[in-house]
Order: C-alpha cells, then structure tokens, then sequence
C-alpha cells in the first residue's frame, strides 16, 4: 500500500507556505504526544511575517475572513512542516478549534473557518482532512487578528 504524499497534493494546489511562527508567549507551537500532534492557536501569518489583521463584519468582509482563515490554515501547514519535516506524516485531522474575531451580529463562523478545513481537506483527503470541529465568535484576538485557530492531528505509526 503506498503511503498518501501529502506534500504532493499540498504542490498541486500551487498555495505558498509562509513562515513557520515563533512563539510569541510561554507556549511551544506544537507538541506531540504519543500518535498526537497538537497545534497551539495560530493566527494568519503572510509570506514577510506580517498579520492579516481587522475585525470580520466590521474592517474586512465575510470572503475575506474566509481566505484569513485558509491562511491561518497555511501557517499552522508551515509549523507541521518546520517541526515534522513532511506533511505526510500526518494520518488525520482529529480536531479543529476556530475562533472568529468579528462583530456581535455576525452568525457566519463556520463558513469562515471553511477556509481552513477545505485547505485540510484538499491536502489530506476527504476522508482524512476533515475531522470534527468548533467554529465561535470572539470579540477580540491578539494583535486584532481575524482568525485564530488550533488544531489536534494523529500521526501515522
């Protein structure tokens, strides 16, 4: 049986990885425990390091917010890859936390953190990409980020 190749699927998508993020507090980006590999909460980091940064129903729309979380997803790709060396030595994604930074009448969180779980999905597989998920409203993120999310992965044996 031939081991799925992440990183070739993650090429096919033409997508670039920004850099890996250094902590900014007392935390470790990732920790693996036992076939576990958790995510601490990332945020959508651009290829010069910068934040994407505003409040979604207020500073940026409901599609940009969307694509702040596919980069947030990119980002948490980027700390997989500096600390695993490979995206496929990830089995599956167990869990993702999303936490949307946006105003009080805004009711569309999931849609938003959909720009992550379908970067998982297209990188992973159906079956292996999607796993379950929480998507909450915030009112407020460091830095005034749109999107923070964590995540909770098994690895392969």
């Amino acid at each position: 049986m031939s081991m799925f190749n992440a990183d070739e699927q993650f090429e096919k998508l033409g997508l670039n990885l920004p850099p890996a993020p250094e902590p900014k507090g007392v935390y470790k980006p990732c920790l693996i425990d036992g076939k576990y590999l958790y995510l601490s909460g990332h945020g959508p980091v651009q290829d010069d390091k910068s934040l994407i940064i505003g409040r979604i129903g207020r500073d940026i729309t409901t599609e940009e917010g969307k694509l702040a979380a596919r980069q947030v997803g990119l980002t948490m790709l980027s700390t997989i890859k500096a600390n695993l060396g490979s995206l496929s030595k990830i089995k599956r994604v167990i869990k993702v936390l999303g936490m949307v930074n946006c105003t009080s009448e805004f009711e569309r969180h999931p849609y938003i953190i959909n720009g992550c779980s379908e970067l998982f999905a297209a990188v992973w597989g159906e079956e292996n990409g999607i796993g379950t998920r929480s998507a909450v409203g915030f009112g407020s993120l460091p830095d005034n980020i749109p999107v923070e999310i964590e995540a909770l992965f098994e690895l392969r044996d």
